[in-house]
């Protein structure tokens, strides 16, 4: 096997599987990465804050997933304000829907993911991490399906539009020295 042959395989590997090149610079990643951290302890903190310590859930664990998207790819279609508050909400609303509807829980969950991809689509509000969170509704344990539609203002309310505050805060802050991490995409700054 020659190199070009090897090397050959190994760009249809890569193609296959979609990896992608990282342009990001170091200082970028590394940025990304605080970013993450100071949002996620924003958003932990200030939504203890609203939720009573009674055992209901205070995160969203798709929140996580938002904020990889929000400050990895913070000019991406996904990443905007639109399809992340939308999104969670709507998605949220349709795992509650389903929970309280369907008794089968892999029926429920099955129902709330497809619901939700089809409402995302139809809304414009297509965020991935939307069907964890109506999956989060479905088979999240007692205290979610106890607390019913609230579980759509707290915690998924509350988290996301600390999430989506702080992305703009950040974005602010950190946007001058890298123009590329400008949140929302279309923000402009002198």
């Amino acid at each position: 096997m020659t190199f070009l042959s090897s090397h050959s395989h190994a760009k249809k590997f890569i193609r296959f599987w979609g990896i992608q090149a990282n342009s990001a610079s170091h200082a970028e990643r590394f940025i990304a990465a605080l970013e993450g951290f100071l949002c996620m302890a924003v958003v932990i903190f200030a939504t203890r804050y609203f939720v009573p310590s009674d055992g209901a859930a205070f995160l969203v664990a798709s929140m996580g997933a938002s904020s990889v998207l929000l400050f990895s790819a913070p000019g991406g279609p996904f990443s905007q304000p639109w399809p992340l508050v939308g999104g969670h909400l709507i998605s949220a609303a349709i795992g509650i829907t389903s929970a309280m509807m369907i008794s089968d829980l892999l029926l429920a969950s099955a129902v709330a993911a497809s619901v939700t991809i089809f409402a995302m689509h139809y809304l414009r509000c297509i965020h991935p991490p939307g069907a964890a969170t109506a999956l989060t509704a479905v088979v999240g344990g007692p205290a979610i399906r106890e607390s019913g539609y609230w579980f759509l203002v707290a915690p998924v309310g509350i988290n996301v539009l600390v999430l989506l505050c702080m992305a703009i805060l950040v974005s602010y802050v950190f946007g001058h020295w890298f123009p590329r991490r400008r949140y929302p995409a279309n923000s402009k700054r002198q």
